[in-house]
């Protein structure tokens, strides 16, 4: 009887424990698995070269992760310094890390990251022509494989259009376009531009460098031969700026130019997009493959919704260029 009494008494004091935790909050329930809330990311980034245009193209892009995750989202961020070869050594490095996702801006990090892997998922920004960057046949507007991105070609029909309107080809008919020879991006776009601009009435001739040591060269070369100058949005040109603007300034030379970081640093007017909402949107792009599981495969190219007609008034006013009343002045 006695040993009866004891189990109930033990009983008794087990359930009173047990009322008394049901009584205290309840613990948080564990993130669902995937979520937004629960997961952690890591991503690489590889930038060619130091340059406005790329540095709000890289900042844009972090701003998007960083507004959807938070402290949740960490970087690891690397820069070229304008080597092909650096890039290929970040792209394994960052590979051998196991990072979620990387962003390559500029065509040469999109090569080397490529080459890296078929796994992790890239996407390139500041990357002129996909197809050209990576030797697609049959551009369909999505790759098929582990990379997406967002494009800054801006229309080279109305970089000419622009061209022809401050230069007409009546007085301005021969056109040097200055570009790098290593850079894949840089030779699509002088290739597509000529043909407009031949079409236009102008003589087109084609100036490569093949690196920043004979860009002075090069560029003394052009002015000699040519009333006006074309630079796309070379990646070794927009580093080099200086160096191409202490010749053709002093030789009369203007210069239209693919964006808005070159024609500050060199030229007179520009059709340009703007590259911090271009990394953005290759940000919210990331979010979508990171936070929603979106096939980077199917993902298409975006593009720039929208352009500028920019000139440097400072450069415009020391050659004696009149503007047109619908192009803003870089810096407004």
């Amino acid at each position: 009887m006695k040993k009866t009494l004891a189990i109930l008494l033990a009983l008794a004091m087990v359930f009173a424990m047990a009322a008394c935790s049901s009584s205290e909050e309840p613990a948080a329930e564990p993130a669902e698995e995937g979520s937004a809330e629960a997961a952690s990311y890591n991503v690489g980034i590889i930038q060619l070269v130091e340059h406005p245009a790329l540095d709000a193209a890289t900042q844009g892009f972090k701003d998007a992760l960083t507004e959807k995750f938070g402290d949740a989202v960490s970087f690891d961020e690397n820069n070229a310094q304008g080597d092909s070869a650096n890039c290929a050594t970040i792209a394994n490095s960052l590979v051998s890390a196991n990072v979620d996702l990387i962003l390559a801006n500029a065509t040469a990090p999109l090569q080397a990251a490529a080459a890296a892997t078929s796994e992790i998922p890239i996407l390139g920004t500041s990357i002129t022509d996909f197809a050209s960057a990576l030797d697609i046949d049959g551009w369909t507007g999505s790759t098929g494989r582990n990379i997406s991105g967002t494009s800054d070609l801006a229309p080279l029909d109305g970089q000419a259009q622009i061209l022809s309107e401050l230069f007409p080809a009546a007085d301005y008919p021969n056109v040097g376009i200055i570009y790098c020879s290593a850079e894949a991006n840089s030779i699509y776009q002088a290739t597509v531009i000529t043909g407009y601009l031949e079409d236009l009435g102008y003589t087109v001739s084609e100036y490569t460098f093949a690196d920043s040591n004979d860009i002075a060269s090069v560029v003394t070369n052009a002015c000699s031969a040519c009333d006006v100058l074309y630079v796309p949005t070379d990646n070794t040109a927009a580093n080099n700026t200086a160096a191409i603007d202490n010749v053709a300034v002093p030789a009369g030379v203007p210069i239209v130019a693919g964006e808005e970081g070159i024609c500050a640093g060199c030229g007179v007017a520009t059709l340009s997009i703007d590259y911090y909402d271009l990394g953005h949107a290759a940000g919210e792009m990331a979010v979508e493959i990171l936070a929603n599981g979106a096939d980077i495969s199917t993902m298409p190219v975006q593009f720039a919704p929208a352009f500028t007609k920019e000139y440097d008034a400072a450069r415009c006013e020391a050659l004696g260029i009149e503007i047109p009343a619908d192009y803003t002045a870089i810096g407004e």
